[in-house]
């Protein structure tokens, strides 16, 4: 692993406690003494500031940096040459396959969108295969990714959407989820008790309709009597434009995906002439 950040541990966590992986199996990259400490005591695992050393002796590289310092990071792999290339797994956000590939060529890679639901191992990760990534490869980065919840694949075409979606979507639900609370207290329930209310109440409305197959416009229908409560509060969402609220902030935040993956320059890896 190169990266100890808040996903990356996640995903640390999650290998070894489902036994993917044992401590002594795993060797992690990380820039802060403090925070290879922290790892190195809390999980026994092998810890460095040098990502050459990761680089030269993995099987998997899970790159799990910010998407900002991926050129820096991209000039550890210059000259190292393993046979068979090691797979590259990348949670960068907004850095295209084709900017992971030239940093490693001739490397298979996959590119991943979890999101931040898998620091409690209930995320939604999408991952799309690059061009030298085989069955075999897509099988293990599944694996991997599944121990933080659940996975589908995806072309890259889409990642910019899943970004927008499931990436931008916890943000979007913790509003829902604000609000919902607020609203209990402007009709009169204590703070704590309107929190509980809107956390379990979303909560548990996500897991019935995960666990029944049920369409969500189903469910509301049937919690929708004629003339009742829950009609009535509809018809206000619907005057006060909230799914053209969400709708429009999952395609906002679509954009605004494709914007930043345009804007990252070409690695150093991808301008340089051959070793």
């Amino acid at each position: 692993m190169i990266g100890g950040g808040v996903m990356g541990e996640a995903l640390l966590s999650c290998l070894l406690s489902q036994g993917l992986y044992t401590p002594d199996e795993i060797l992690l990259s990380e820039p802060s003494p403090e925070r290879r400490q922290v790892l190195s005591e809390q999980y026994a695992i092998q810890t460095t500031d040098d990502n050459r050393k990761v680089i030269e002796v993995s099987r998997v590289i899970l790159l799990a940096i910010k998407p900002q310092i991926f050129k820096l990071v991209a000039n550890d792999f210059d000259g190292i040459h393993c046979d068979p290339p090691p797979l590259l797994l990348s949670i960068l956000a907004g850095v295209p396959l084709a900017e992971l590939e030239a940093a490693v060529p001739g490397w298979p890679v996959v590119r991943a969108m979890p999101n931040t639901p898998v620091t409690v191992g209930m995320g939604m990760t999408a991952m799309t295969m690059g061009s030298r990534a085989v069955e075999d490869h897509g099988d293990l980065a599944y694996e991997i990714f599944s121990a933080v919840g659940q996975v589908v694949q995806v072309p890259e075409s889409m990642m910019d959407a899943v970004t927008g979606l499931s990436g931008s979507g916890p943000g979007y639900i913790s509003i829902v989820i604000e609000a919902l609370a607020d609203g209990g207290v402007a009709a009169g329930l204590p703070r704590a008790i309107a929190s509980q209310l809107a956390l379990q109440t979303v909560l548990g409305t996500a897991q019935l309709i995960q666990k029944t197959g049920m369409h969500p416009a189903e469910l509301k229908d049937r919690v929708a009597s004629p003339g009742g409560t829950t009609i009535a509060g509809i018809a206000c969402l619907e005057e006060l434009g909230l799914r053209s609220a969400l709708i429009e902030a999952v395609r906002t935040a679509s954009s605004r995906s494709r914007e930043l993956g345009k804007a990252i320059e070409p690695t150093k890896s991808s301008q340089r002439d051959a070793p």
